[in-house]
């Protein structure tokens, strides 16, 4: 990789907790967000997780979100802070975003597998709002994960079905009326 990018898809598009020297709006090909993600390190405890966005892959598919260019003096220690947070089941790996202007370039992201002991699979929209409804963790609420990301998202001019299809399972109060 000649130059150090990081693609954030979920908290990180709105709270990348590292330096960058650029942002850009971009997506990657080949990938769909999805709630399928257990946080009991974030957004919920052991007791009781919440939810949050990982990737799945699928084809002619495209999930949009933002990719920060990092120093590549700083590239070590800002990716072993990212592990570290992302360290419930999430790993590593390497995509290829696209911006606005059409230019593509190499990224690191981060995705959670099914192979993972976190990972929820597919369930009805209605038991995933009510779990993010009520989980709460160090981090916050995870009812305002979602609303984060459903106004970082609004910010992009971005629509995805899945993120709004939980957004309106959720109570109004859970909702709040921030949006």
């Amino acid at each position: 990789m000649n130059e150090a990018w990081v693609f954030g898809y979920g908290s990180i598009m709105w709270n990348p907790g590292f330096p960058y020297k650029t942002k850009k709006t971009c997506f990657i090909n080949g990938w769909e967000r999805r709630f399928w993600q257990a946080s009991s390190d974030h957004r919920g405890t052991s007791s009781f997780p919440g939810r949050v966005a990982t990737l799945v892959q699928k084809k002619n598919s495209r999930c949009w979100g933002v990719a920060y260019k990092i120093d590549q003096q700083d590239e070590n220690e800002i990716l072993h802070s990212l592990d570290i947070r992302e360290k419930n089941g999430y790993e590593r790996t390497a995509v290829v975003a696209t911006s606005l202007l059409g230019s593509s370039f190499d990224c690191l992201t981060y995705v959670a597998s099914p192979s993972n002991q976190y990972y929820l699979e597919e369930e009805p929209l209605k038991s995933i709002a009510r779990q993010i409804e009520i989980a709460r963790g160090p981090s916050g609420t995870n009812a305002e994960y979602i609303i984060l990301m459903i106004q970082e998202l609004r910010k992009l001019g971005v629509y995805d079905q899945h993120v709004e299809a939980v957004w309106k399972k959720l109570s109004g109060e859970a909702r709040g009326q921030n949006l």
